[in-house]
């Protein structure tokens, strides 16, 4: 019904926002990670929206983005996971780190979320692993740091350069981010996914 809702950031609250536009104050649904990144109030925003209605209450969630938007409608499609739940997970693991726990596997960081335990952790990574790629890590993950790709990783070829720079993207530095890479067996014949997740396991350690 809605895609998006442009106006003046009006109020901001714990998981809340309010947008003025057309003479009406939008209530929005955000998860955490969204209100780092707003503006000041009394600035423009523009809010990509979610209208899901219940039998009790019709009600909007938002977005700075339409690829966190998209994130947030996968995890609806999980069967168990409600827009409440969803934007719980959001808001424990910004929408770039969250697709990288889904790829790596990681059961215990999607763990973390309100009201998520270990088996439902289990049933999104199977229902949305095929569904998320290296490449939208790289995508929507964060920014890089300056200097922070010059050129040891151009030097690196292939799904191991991806890597990389997925993992800085995600805040490890290069010099980790390049470590973890260098430590896994075989990378040039690996995919992208495979040496981000052997990658992970390393930097877990």
């Amino acid at each position: 019904m809605f895609s998006y809702i442009k106006g003046t950031l009006a109020e901001v609250f714990e998981d809340v926002i309010v947008v003025e536009g057309g003479n009406i104050g939008w209530n929005i649904h955000v998860p955490l990670s969204v209100l780092d990144r707003l503006p000041r109030i009394g600035q423009e925003v523009q809010i990509f929206t979610s209208f899901q209605v219940r039998e009790d209450a019709m009600t909007l969630y938002g977005f700075l983005n339409r690829q966190d938007l998209q994130m947030f409608r996968l995890l609806l499609g999980v069967t168990g996971i409600g827009p409440k739940a969803a934007l719980g997970i959001l808001s424990t693991l910004p929408p770039h780190q969250l697709r990288m726990a889904i790829i790596s596997e990681d059961v215990k960081s999607l763990s973390k979320a309100p009201g998520i335990g270990a088996k439902t952790a289990k049933r999104l990574i199977l229902d949305l692993k095929d569904r998320i790629s290296a490449g939208d890590v790289l995508s929507g993950g964060g920014s890089f740091a300056d200097g922070e790709v010059p050129a040891p990783v151009e030097s690196t070829a292939g799904a191991a350069k991806e890597a990389i720079q997925a993992l800085v993207a995600l805040g490890y530095s290069l010099t980790e981010a390049s470590k973890a890479v260098n430590q896994v067996s075989g990378a040039e014949e690996m995919t992208v996914e495979e040496v981000l997740k052997a990658s992970l396991k390393y930097l877990a350690i």
